[in-house]
């Protein structure tokens, strides 16, 4: 493990990650700079999910690390801080150390204290389904990925996975065997102005994984709206993104609930999604980057629904059917998403 380390300029391996977005990206020190991966847990028959977000935010008055947990039944959340001399990764793979916690594309282990709360736990990931990476299209954000400057890069590192182990929240065990899970991540300076975002691999045909992300992005001094998303189905990848020339030909959102429709020359797939509130779940308050800056609330609901209906292109149903213990996030202005 390595930990971050200054540099002027990059090298052979700072060249090889583009075709290796689960790495870390940012092995120099940077102001205003942020980088964290989403692990999405889910138990095997579904009543309790748990996503931790590990990370890095560099800025000049505050260079931390941290390790986010939100419990998706309840929405409780916490922001676990680290000196950032306590961020170390490896350069061959997806591997992030942060104080006694350790997460990889097959493993996580954590050892989470703070005055009133301890969160310990250990769970191994296997049959993992990746995002292919070519020359073409390194990684879910296709050839955007070789556009320097943004504010924000997103990658998907498994689609689906099995899970087995536990985690133990304030001596309440929760048990993960035969559970799922999904992991993303983002690096950057900071997170769009505003976005929808939704993700599940919870359907009732087996091995079905789903996620869309479409956000208001900034570029020369203007704004457009971006979107980028997979569905996968019987083994197969259907991917839609502004850079295969998919469009939206629908989006409207009213509460907690929102509506998208994109089209593409193969085929078209219709969405809804909702927020729900059972059993007392609410949205859990995260903290997203500004400037590298983790000083931004937002809200995510992991207790959602989304309804997916994919069409070819004589208008035949491939696929209806519906995701749970989605996660779905709506922030900002999302106004400024509709076509």
């Amino acid at each position: 493990m390595h930990p971050i380390q200054p540099g002027l300029f990059p090298g052979i391996y700072d060249l090889k990650k583009v075709w290796l977005p689960d790495r870390f990206q940012g092995n120099r020190k940077r102001k205003n700079y942020f980088e964290g991966w989403y692990l999405k847990n889910v138990c095997a028959k579904g009543e309790n999910t748990i996503s931790f977000i590990p990370g890095i935010s560099l800025t000049d008055g505050d260079h931390h690390a941290f390790v986010q947990v939100i419990n998706g039944k309840t929405g409780k959340t916490w922001y676990f801080r680290y000196p950032a001399e306590e961020f170390s990764f490896s350069k061959n793979t997806f591997a992030a150390k942060i104080g006694n916690n350790f997460f990889s594309a097959n493993q996580l282990k954590v050892d989470l204290k703070s005055e009133t709360d301890h969160i310990t736990g250990e769970l191994n990931f296997d049959q993992q389904v990746s995002y292919p990476a070519t020359l073409k299209r390194p990684g879910i954000m296709g050839w955007y990925r070789y556009v320097p400057f943004m504010e924000c890069y997103h990658g998907v590192v498994s689609l689906n996975h099995h899970i087995r182990g536990a985690v133990t929240i304030n001596g309440q065990q929760v048990n993960f065997n035969q559970g799922k899970g999904y992991i993303e991540k983002d690096w950057g300076s900071s997170m769009p102005q505003s976005w929808i975002w939704m993700q599940s691999n919870h359907f009732q045909q087996e091995n079905t994984s789903f996620m869309l992300s479409v956000a208001r992005i900034p570029w020369i001094g203007k704004t457009f709206t971006g979107f980028l998303g997979f569905f996968l189905h019987k083994g197969q990848q259907y991917h839609f993104a502004t850079y295969t020339g998919a469009k939206i030909s629908e989006l409207h959102r009213s509460g907690n609930n929102v509506g998208i429709e994109i089209k593409t020359n193969a085929f078209a797939v219709k969405i809804s999604g909702e927020q729900r509130k059972m059993s007392g779940t609410e949205k859990g308050a995260l903290k997203a980057p500004v400037q590298g800056q983790m000083d931004r609330v937002i809200h995510e609901c992991i207790d959602s629904r989304i309804n997916i209906t994919l069409t070819n292109k004589k208008n035949e149903v491939i696929f209806s059917g519906t995701g749970i213990n989605a996660g779905l996030e709506m922030v900002g202005d999302t106004s400024l998403l509709i076509p």
